[in-house]
This record gives structure tokens, C-alpha cells and sequence, in this order.
């Protein structure tokens, strides 16, 4: 039997399938750059859909950020380095922070510790336009700080003045500012808590701060705090972070206390408090009205010419036979109870030097009052 015609079809039959092989291999191969070509030549840009009106917060978002942002500046401090082996001196960049126009005549506000230990201070418009400072004013013990810039055309407007005394938890809260150097940036948030305090860094204590969960970051420090109306009622000053960034509670010095500190500073270049002119003492104050049973602040020293010397109150007095005779206990002012030498401090904040006020205290068991008009 002849098997050469066998060995022949067995011999086509593997070409063929070798030849079948080969070619779903190369399809395998071409099908994917078939089909980019092929979609390359059909594929068009899908329809965009209609995405329909903004929402109401929306709006709001975009017409606060573009009232309020061309007035918030960015600034940038400067410090001097002494090179100990040429003397030569080198002005190296030390921080950043952020500041907003207070006024027509280039006054910024700003946050105390944005400046500390700068050498020159630049502040940068939100139209790229820089400026060297000046130091106007400031007042450490409430992180404000006030500069000048030359009185310039196409001054951007001032923020509108809100009030930080009628704040309530949960009002929407805006802050602008350049967190980390990155400018003109807008977070949002509400307010998370009212009086907060917080110690700075020169030991005194802030107190009265708002808090919000609106993000703060380093370089927002000096921005404004807009509530929903786009009014300032608020300097952003600190955050609570143990990692150093945002960690949902920032605080801001409420606009209140800036509106009674900065026109102080501008025309005289410091802070004073309102006084009434008398000494007290905390542990003092502790053991005689505890010895007493009663709340109030013991006047232990008045200064003569004070306004306190002018209204007849009696300070803690030293007598021959008797040993020591207690003063005045102050009780309220204006109907506000004072009951610790801090608090009346702190409620004498809330005046201007020049106010009168109304003052209840106790004399020997008598409760009388007066009008003082604070220095």
C-alpha cells in the first residue's frame, strides 16, 4: 500500500492548521489596534448634560467669594541673618499669613504673631500689586496688629463690618486666606462654639473667641471670617491641631473686640483698657470675700486723680487699733455681676475709655451704686 499520498494530505493538514494558527495569533495581535483606529475614526465628544441651575448655598458661596476676596491680602515677612565670618547681613523670607483692608487709607489687619520677629513686612493685593508695611499699631494680649501701605489707586474696597455679638451655633461661616502660601483661597464651615479662650504666646489669655470647623490652616492666620451676609465678624488666629494642620477647630477674635481695638491703635499706636483706676488682687480678693460669704471684687488700692478717687469709693485700709478694714466690694457693672477680678476685667473689655457706667458695690453691709466715667 502506498502511503505517500497520506503522508501528503497529513502533511497539507497540519500546514493548514499551522497557517490557522499563525493567523488568530496575528488577529489577536490587530484586533486592538483595529479597533483604536476604527474608534479613532468614529469615537466624537460625548453630550454634555444640562447641569441646570446653581443651589441657593452655591450662590452664596460664589457671590461671598468674589466680594470679599479681592479685599484679603497675603503677606510675607522678612528677617535679618548676621553672617558671623563675612558681617554681611541677609534678609531671608521667615512666614506668611494673611490680612484684609480695614479702610480707603491703606490700613491692614492682620494677627500679631504673623509679624513677630519680621524685619520688613510686604503685603501682596489680590491683583498681584506688593507693597512694603509699615507697623501702625498692635496689641499682643488680642493677636491684633494693624499696618500701612502707601495710599494707592484702585484701593480695594474695605470688608463690610458685621458683629460678632449676636453669633449663634451653627451660622454658616466663611474664611478667606492663603493657607501653606496657596493665595485667595475660600473654605467654609459654622460656627462650632462661642467664648472660647486660649492662652497666647506671651502668657496672656484671648478670650471670647469664636470657633468654627471652617478649615484653618498655617498662612490663614489674619484672614477674615465672613458669616453668610459677607460681613467680617472675625480674625482667624488659631487652630487646635496636634499635627499642625487642619483638624475641624480653628478660632477667630470676633469682630466685636476688633472694631473697640483697632481704631486705638491707628490713632494712638497702642491699646489701652478702660480703667477705673483701682488695685485688686486675686488671692486677696479670694479671702475676703470668702471670709465675707460673698461674690465681688474687694478694691484694695485706688489711684488718687482716678475715676475711682472721683466717685468716693474706699479702698482696703489700714487702721491703728483695729488692724485691717475692708473696702468696697464691687458687685455689678451696668447689672452685669462681677465676681472675680478676672471677670471684672474682662467685662470692663467690652467699654471704651470715656463711657460711664453704673457701679454696685457694697459698703459695710449697704449695697449703694454710682455712675463712673472710665479712663
Amino acid at each position: 500500500m502506498d502511503n505517500a499520498p497520506m503522508q501528503y494530505r497529513l502533511l497539507r493538514t497540519i500546514r493548514t492548521l499551522l497557517f490557522i494558527l499563525i493567523g488568530l495569533i496575528a488577529l489577536l495581535f490587530l484586533l486592538p489596534r483595529l479597533e483604536t483606529l476604527w474608534l479613532s475614526m468614529h469615537t466624537e465628544p460625548r453630550a454634555v448634560t444640562a447641569r441646570g441651575a446653581l443651589s441657593d448655598t452655591e450662590r452664596t458661596n460664589i457671590e461671598i467669594f468674589r466680594q470679599a476676596s479681592p479685599a484679603v491680602v497675603y503677606i510675607t515677612t522678612l528677617t535679618d541673618t548676621l553672617n558671623l565670618w563675612t558681617r554681611d547681613i541677609t534678609r531671608i523670607p521667615r512666614g506668611t499669613g494673611s490680612g484684609f483692608v480695614w479702610d480707603r487709607h491703606g490700613h491692614i489687619i492682620t494677627n500679631y504673631h504673623v509679624l513677630q520677629g519680621a524685619s520688613e513686612i510686604r503685603i501682596h493685593l489680590s491683583d498681584q500689586r506688593t507693597f512694603s508695611a509699615v507697623l501702625v499699631g498692635a496689641s499682643p494680649d488680642h493677636d491684633i496688629a494693624v499696618l500701612r501701605i502707601p495710599m494707592v489707586s484702585n484701593m480695594p474696597a474695605p470688608l463690610p463690618i458685621g458683629t460678632s455679638s449676636d453669633l449663634k451655633v451653627g451660622q454658616m461661616m466663611y474664611a478667606i486666606g492663603n493657607p501653606f502660601g496657596l493665595d485667595q483661597t475660600l473654605t467654609t464651615g459654622v460656627v462650632s462654639a462661642l467664648n472660647r479662650s486660649l492662652y497666647n504666646d506671651n502668657g496672656s489669655q484671648i478670650k471670647g473667641l469664636i470657633q468654627t470647623d471652617a478649615a484653618i490652616n498655617p498662612g490663614n492666620s489674619g484672614g477674615p471670617l465672613l458669616d453668610s451676609a459677607g460681613r467680617l465678624v472675625g480674625i482667624n488666629t488659631a487652630i487646635y491641631s496636634p499635627s499642625g494642620v487642619y483638624a475641624g477647630i480653628g478660632f477667630a477674635v470676633p469682630v466685636d473686640t476688633v472694631n473697640r481695638i483697632v481704631p486705638q491703635l491707628i490713632a494712638k499706636g497702642h491699646y489701652k483698657r478702660p480703667q477705673l483706676g483701682i488695685t485688686i488682687d486675686e488671692e486677696l480678693n479670694k479671702a475676703i470675700t470668702g471670709k465675707l460669704g460673698i461674690k465681688g471684687v474687694a478694691i484694695i488700692g485706688i489711684r488718687e486723680g482716678s475715676p475711682a478717687h472721683s466717685a468716693g469709693l474706699r479702698s482696703m485700709r489700714m487702721l491703728s487699733r483695729e488692724g485691717m478694714r475692708v473696702g468696697d466690694i464691687i458687685l455689678s457693672i451696668d447689672g452685669d455681676e462681677v465676681d472675680t477680678p478676672a471677670l471684672l476685667l474682662d467685662t470692663l473689655e467690652r467699654y471704651h475709655s470715656g463711657d460711664r457706667i453704673k457701679l454696685q458695690y457694697l459698703r459695710e453691709n449697704e449695697v449703694k451704686s454710682t455712675m463712673i466715667t472710665l479712663e
